[in-house]
């Protein structure tokens, strides 16, 4: 994306910090994401506000008696790293990328941090909670050195604000999600394309090779292929069962470009053809996703949506005699309907009343293990001004599509 779009980003990000303050944010990796590239996934943060993929570098804010100023430290040269794994950013690259005019070595960052301590209040830091049990994060080892160093700062954590802005996406992140989601298609078209009695991680290949093909950067998380009674279990992961003639195959996967994530989830019929008891079942799950994307809009919430689910759901399941009362529902459908989508899968958010801008998942789902039927459906949408937009219609979903698409692809 243009340097511009993170100017806009550390503007924002600037009005919202308190006079006489500083942020620090280092760019590496968070600990508790798995690393599928290791050049995409850098603190999200980091990348937010600056636009660069390398690790180490540290990204510096300052609001001084009214004064913003930005400045980003960075790796020096180093002739042996650039023969193994490829030369660090020049300065020059890092300010035409970022948009950043001071540019730094590392070495100078400890004296710059003593020097702006002098004359500021607060220190914020990117410091995500982790368990007690467990090391301290970079960010959190870092505030124990300032404080003992400086008692009379106040180091506050920046999390709130990062997700009062990520919250709402620019134009050019919803084209960054866009080609996200357009690459995840090419893929979930490459599984139709092979859909029959398969090792659900034969199935899961179809998908690795196309993304690839078509452009991806990484995976917005791992993929789940989950056949038969597999799906089930929201979060299989094991990927590693027969998809048998007349099972049902979940999928829950999605494609990220420069770490702006896909999520997507479609359920297949692994003959190519659905049978009248799993037609019914995932007739009802689509015209579920259809009632929330209609009652999506600003100032609702996706704890009102999903309830709006579950008062549809206790109607149909009871019509067709899976349930008999309303209550019965949670043993069926266990999840919420929507979560916010961006450089997370499951974004850093405000969990407020939606607004336009945001970009929010819509996956009903219904789980019956007694007959081996696990259905999802979920796609991305776009909260506008007036009420939503699918990000994701190019993707198919009708039984009627899908089975005219293996059909026609055998």
């Amino acid at each position: 994306m243009d340097c511009k779009v993170f100017e806009r980003h550390r503007k924002n990000v600037l009005n919202e910090m308190k006079n006489n303050s500083i942020m620090i944010i280092f760019s590496r990796e968070k600990e508790e994401e798995s690393i599928v590239n290791q050049k995409y996934n850098v603190n999200r943060n980091f990348y937010y506000l600056s636009g660069i993929f390398e690790y180490n570098d540290i990204l510096v804010l300052a609001k001084i008696n009214d004064v913003v100023s930005e400045m980003i430290f960075i790796q020096p040269y180093d002739e042996y790293k650039a023969k193994w794994v490829g030369a660090s950013l020049s300065k020059k690259q890092v300010e035409e990328l970022s948009g950043i005019k001071v540019v730094r070595y590392l070495d100078s960052f400890e004296t710059t941090i003593c020097h702006l301590t002098e004359v500021v209040h607060t220190v914020y830091l990117d410091i995500v909670s982790t368990k007690m049990e467990k090391c301290l994060t970079e960010d959190e080892c870092f505030a124990r050195k300032l404080k003992e160093k400086y008692a009379w700062l106040q180091i506050e954590n920046a999390r709130p604000i990062f997700a009062k802005n990520r919250t709402i996406k620019s134009s050019e992140e919803i084209e960054m999600m866009k080609k996200a989601i357009s690459i995840t298609n090419q893929g979930i078209m490459a599984i139709l394309r092979n859909m029959k009695e398969s090792y659900e991680y034969q199935l899961e290949s179809y998908f690795d090779q196309a993304i690839k093909y078509y452009g991806a950067t990484g995976y917005a998380f791992p993929t789940i292929a989950a056949s038969g009674k597999n799906a089930c279990c929201l979060h299989y992961g094991d990927n590693h069962s027969l998809a048998k003639e007349g099972d049902l195959i979940l999928f829950d996967l999605g494609a990220s470009v420069n770490m702006y994530c896909a999520d997507i989830s479609r359920t297949f019929p692994v003959s190519g053809k659905f049978s009248s008891r799993q037609k019914e079942i995932y007739n009802i799950v689509l015209k579920g996703q259809e009632i929330v994307f209609r009652n999506i809009k600003p100032g609702i919430t996706t704890r009102e949506l999903n309830q709006i689910l579950i008062n549809y759901y206790a109607e149909e399941l009871k019509r067709i005699g899976l349930i008999q009362e309303d209550s019965e529902v949670s043993k069926y459908y266990f999840h919420g309907v929507s979560h916010h989508i961006g450089l997370d899968c499951h974004d850093l958010c405000e969990y407020t009343p939606l607004k336009a801008g945001a970009v929010i998942s819509n996956e009903p789902g219904l789980y019956i293990a007694e007959e081996g039927i696990g259905i999802r459906i979920e796609d991305d949408v776009l909260v506008t001004e007036t009420g939503a937009e699918w990000l994701s219609p190019q993707i198919i979903k009708t039984v009627e599509d899908i089975e005219d698409f293996i059909e026609n692809n055998k």
